[in-house]
């Protein structure tokens, strides 16, 4: 009856995820952590050391509202809300249009770009001792070109992008010198020894390129949901260029709007001028009817016959006159607005009394200013310009409902009025006919003559708007730049190169394991095998042939110690007086079947257990070699194939000198090693020798490349495999579970080899105490 399997593992194990063991693993490798890390963070500080260094630059204006005849209720409503009557979000598109901004980059010419080449870095600079002017127009322009300027005693040396050298005398001011795309001159009261060991970087960009790199580095934000200010930042290398750059934004902004309110007055005064012509042509006829009818009927003024009737009279006609005055204006308006092909500004404050009416104009020309602000930058479809045109929709039509509804008043006015002069007129029944077209003539006179002073009026009134127009915004804060720079990016680029410095090593380490087709630990076998006992784990050692010796106690000597122990306690029990019969396989050549064939039978060896060593791999013997010996020398093979050899003849003493330890050799390497061994001389053979030996260790051949083993496999007690970490295939556990589950290989236990030297577990420690223990003995002896 055999003994319980035996398992070095204390717990039971289960199939749980191991967080120690995981980052054991990684543990092991941290000098490739460690150098990942300093590459990375050197390779970042060299990018952060070497990369010019950005300043934020900061300016705040007020948007003021152009509209000076907000109504109480809207004011309130803006209080109450919370809000502002200024569309904060329209005035930061404005400010942010590419139209704007091609303007301040063409003003300050941003398209040409100045670099001090230092022998470190290369610095951004705004002030230069030379004047450069484009002569390429900004079509012409489609990459940035780059030139190279030093200043030498009378000419400037300057390198283009292709290398040429070209040179530009001073006075060489007004053309370009071998299809430059600029001229240059040096600066008067600039002295050119100031600057000869300095060298200069001109960068020519194209004006689109130019303008949006600065809409990338503007930043318009208003401060605050309640607030009319807005905060305008921009981000760049100098500090001064930044400045006027924003400083010129807030300029054009604030001429923009100007031009947007002169633009309502403008239109206005031309309203009135085309009006002009037509009632001077009117009061021109009127004035030649009148005198054609006075020369005619030879009248030269009215008599006040009718005081009385004639004051009521007048009264009656001056309101007359007002009303259809208002028609007039008011028809004008209606007219106008229908005329429209496509939203353009109205006419406002000609005369009409209506303040609802008034109102509604201006409401619908900031509109047309505000769509034609954004039909620039935006396309129709664009949510902002269609929520616009909706509303100019709505405007005009409140426009043309207030006018209808203002003309229906004045045509009540009109008829009550009417009526009350023909009560009057009837005063005059008896007045002379030719009295009554006089007086109508002159009435029509008067409404024009008055309807001409009130356009001029209006026009007086535009033209003072139109010439003194108030700003649109108030500069709270001009530009100032914060004398620290942006350092946020490179605190963001020191955490992604230690990241980058952890992760790749990680990942390099994880696919490397991932990928891997061969076995490296324990754990890998247990996998697909866990029914089969590890009996040992053999440590890596540099030297192969070191071998086990008596009194030695190194990590070598140790390891087989343990080993033989655990063979020990599987071993299953025989008769007294018959050899414990062990099996040394492996899967293919190479694993360390035959160094631990040796070194296991050494072990016994050394506590005095009659050992025999057999080299049963007859097709490629190997342990000839750790031995010194022909070998041809008689073994295994002899015995099996010739009759007359005897067994003493074949077993040869061991390893070292020792009396316990002897060793069949292999022999002669047969042509039929298949048939030798399926033969009965074999177990013959084994029956034989288990009479003389305490153990027989039986190197045998691999059990992938040959059937060898396979064929003598009953007639071991146990069989040790050998699985050598680091070269034995994961896909060859697959047929070794096979042999045993099917029980081709008797009784089989592992042994992993060559397990790591950094592999940390008890048994390691056991080993490194013994041996440094040994050292130390060793020292003291000597």
């Amino acid at each position: 009856m055999s003994k319980k399997p035996f398992s070095l593992d204390l717990e039971e194990k289960e199939d749980v995820f191991d967080l120690k063991k995981f980052l054991l693993k990684y543990y092991r490798q941290w000098p490739y952590f460690l150098l990942g890390l300093i590459l990375c963070v050197a390779a970042a500080l060299f990018e952060i050391r070497y990369t010019p260094v950005n300043y934020q630059t900061v300016a705040k204006i007020k948007i003021t509202d152009d509209k000076q005849e907000t109504d109480i209720a809207s004011e309130a409503a803006a209080i109450f809300t919370g809000g502002t009557n200024v569309n904060l979000d329209n005035e930061i598109e404005v400010i942010r249009s590419y139209r704007l901004i091609e303007q301040v980059v063409k003003e300050l010419h941003l398209d040409v770009s100045y670099y001090d080449l230092g022998t470190i870095k290369t610095t951004q600079i705004w002030e230069v001792p030379f004047d450069l002017k484009r002569v390429t127009p900004d079509e012409s322009v489609y990459e940035d070109s780059s030139f190279k300027i030093s200043i030498h005693p009378n000419y400037f040396k300057i390198i283009t992008d292709s290398e040429k050298e070209i040179k530009v005398p001073f006075q060489e001011t007004e053309t370009n010198v071998d299809g430059l795309p600029f001229t240059i001159r040096l600066k008067e009261n600039e002295d050119y020894r100031n600057y000869e060991q300095v060298k200069f970087l001109v960068t020519i960009s194209p004006v689109k390129d130019a303008v949006l790199n600065l809409l990338d580095n503007l930043s318009v934000e208003p401060t605050n949901k309640k607030s009319e200010i807005l905060t305008l930042s921009l981000a760049g290398e100098n500090a001064q260029r930044s400045e006027i750059v924003l400083n010129e934004i807030i300029n054009k902004f604030n001429r923009d709007g100007i031009l947007d309110r002169q633009l309502v007055s403008k239109r206005t005064i031309d309203f009135i001028d085309e009006r002009f012509l037509y009632l001077t042509q009117e009061l021109d006829s009127i004035e030649a009817g009148k005198q054609d009818f006075k020369q005619t009927n030879s009248l030269s003024y009215i008599e006040a016959d009718a005081s009385v009737t004639l004051q009521n009279k007048s009264l009656t006609e001056n309101e007359l006159v007002n009303v259809q005055t208002q028609i007039s204006i008011a028809r004008l308006l209606k007219q106008s607005l229908m005329n429209q092909d496509n939203y353009s500004l109205l006419p406002a404050d000609i005369g009409v009394s209506g303040s609802n009416l008034n109102l509604l104009v201006a409401e619908y020309n900031n509109l047309v200013l505000e769509r034609e602000k954004l039909l620039v930058s935006v396309g129709e479809s664009h949510p902002t310009l269609r929520a616009i045109t909706t509303q100019l929709d709505r405007s005009k039509t409140n426009i043309l409902a207030t006018v209808n509804s203002y003309q229906n008043q004045l045509k009540a006015s009109l008829s009550r009025l009417t009526t009350e002069s023909n009560i009057t007129n009837s005063d005059f029944a008896k007045l002379p006919e030719k009295e009554k077209a006089l007086r109508e003539i002159e009435r029509q006179q008067s409404i024009k003559e008055n309807l001409f002073l009130l356009l001029l009026q209006k026009r007086e009134e535009a033209a003072i708007k139109y010439a003194v127009t108030a700003p649109s915004i108030k500069v709270v804060d001009f530009a100032i730049t914060d004398d620290s720079p942006i350092a946020s990016k490179n605190k963001m680029l020191l955490g992604f190169a230690v990241f980058l410095g952890l992760f790749i090593p990680f990942a390099i380490i994880y696919l490397i394991d991932f990928f891997s087709t061969k076995i490296k630990n324990r754990e890998d076998v247990e996998k697909v095998t866990p029914e089969v006992p590890i009996v040992g784990e053999m440590p890596f050692f540099k030297n192969k042939t070191s071998f086990v010796d008596a009194n030695d106690r190194s990590v070598l000597s140790e390891s087989f110690r343990i080993l033989s122990t655990n063979i020990n306690y599987l071993m299953p029990k025989k008769d007294k007086g018959l050899a414990k019969v062990i099996y040394v396989a492996s899967s293919v050549k190479g694993e360390g079947k035959s160094v631990t064939s040796l070194n296991l039978s050494l072990t016994y060896a050394s506590i005095q257990k009659r050992t025999l060593l057999i080299g049963a791999d007859l097709r490629n013997p190997q342990l000839h070699t750790y031995f010194d010996i022909n070998k041809d020398v008689v073994g295994l093979s002899n015995y099996l194939y010739d009759n007359t050899i005897k067994i003493e003849d074949c077993i040869h003493d061991g390893f070292g000198k020792n009396e316990y330890h002897k060793v069949c050799f292999s022999g002669s390497i047969p042509l039929n090693p298949t048939q030798l061994l399926s033969n009965n001389s074999f177990e013959k053979f084994i029956n034989e020798v288990s009479k003389q030996f305490d153990y027989i260790i039986v190197d045998t051949a691999p059990t992938v490349l040959v059937t060898d083993t396979l064929l003598i496999s009953e007639f071991a007690d146990i069989s040790l495999y050998v699985i050598r970490a680091g070269h034995t295939q994961k896909k060859v556990l697959d047929f070794v579970k096979e042999l045993n589950t099917s029980g081709k290989i008797k009784n089989m236990v592992y042994l992993m080899n060559d397990i790591g030297k950094e592999k940390h577990n008890d048994y390691n420690y056991g080993y490194g105490y013994g041996y440094g223990e040994s050292k130390k003995s060793k020292k003291s002896k000597k």
